[in-house]
């Protein structure tokens, strides 16, 4: 089944040269080159993933995941300046579920679309994992609070579905971007830490009114267990 994604950035010629790259590896590409259009775009049927440019005329990237995020759990991945650390930080907090520097090599960029497809469309186990007041289904992978929805983004769950499966012991960072970015660390990339804040004020304390994960400094984090 063949794939598609949505590349949005206002460099026309980028844009054709990825479109081409992708297409040869077999994915089917729609383009957008304001964040007008590349909102309307994320709106319609059969998307898969989407690459957003932060810096877009109109509407910047920021803003189109923003309103993404309010309807839609589609995975997205950031194009951002390189060395621009907020613009990484905020489109995480936004929801984003990766980020690549620009000028980006399209064999890299190409990986880091197939890790976070592979992580979403992934057939995953169908059990429950009920701790505390969670409940989290691997197959169709939601999770409730108190029996309450919450959204989380496809890297926030993968993250959360391991700290879970490890409830009382240390994940090392490592070992959670491996299996939630499918990626290994590399140096002064916050991703991880990123998505866990993210977690933390979705989730927040546990029934107690103690944190649900903690730091393990210099090591990784722990789902507490009571």
């Amino acid at each position: 089944m063949q794939n598609t994604l949505l590349l949005a950035d206002d460099d026309t010629e980028l844009c054709g040269l990825l479109k081409e790259y992708f297409e040869s590896e077999g994915f089917d590409v729609r383009l957008a080159h304001d964040g007008v259009a590349a909102l309307d775009q994320l709106r319609q049927p059969g998307l898969d993933l989407a690459v957003l440019d932060v810096m877009m005329p109109g509407m910047n990237g920021m803003d189109v995941l923003k309103d993404l995020r309010k309807e839609s759990r589609i995975p997205v991945i950031m194009l951002t300046a390189k060395g621009d650390d907020l613009d990484r930080i905020l489109g995480l907090e936004l929801g984003a579920d990766d980020y690549v520097p620009k000028p980006c090599n399209p064999r890299e960029l190409l990986a880091r679309i197939r890790a976070v497809m592979r992580r979403a469309q992934s057939p995953a186990d169908h059990g429950l994992i009920t701790v505390d007041d969670l409940e989290l289904n691997q197959g169709n992978r939601t999770l409730l609070k108190g029996g309450e929805h919450i959204e989380l983004t496809s890297t926030e769950f993968s993250i959360l579905l391991a700290l879970l499966q490890h409830r009382g012991e240390v994940v090392s960072k490592r070992d959670l971007y491996i299996s939630a970015l499918g990626r290994e660390p590399v140096p002064h990339d916050r991703s991880v830490d990123m998505h866990v804040s993210n977690l933390r004020r979705k989730l927040g304390l546990d029934p107690g009114g103690d944190n649900r994960i903690e730091t393990i400094r210099g090591i990784g984090y722990q789902y507490r267990v009571n």
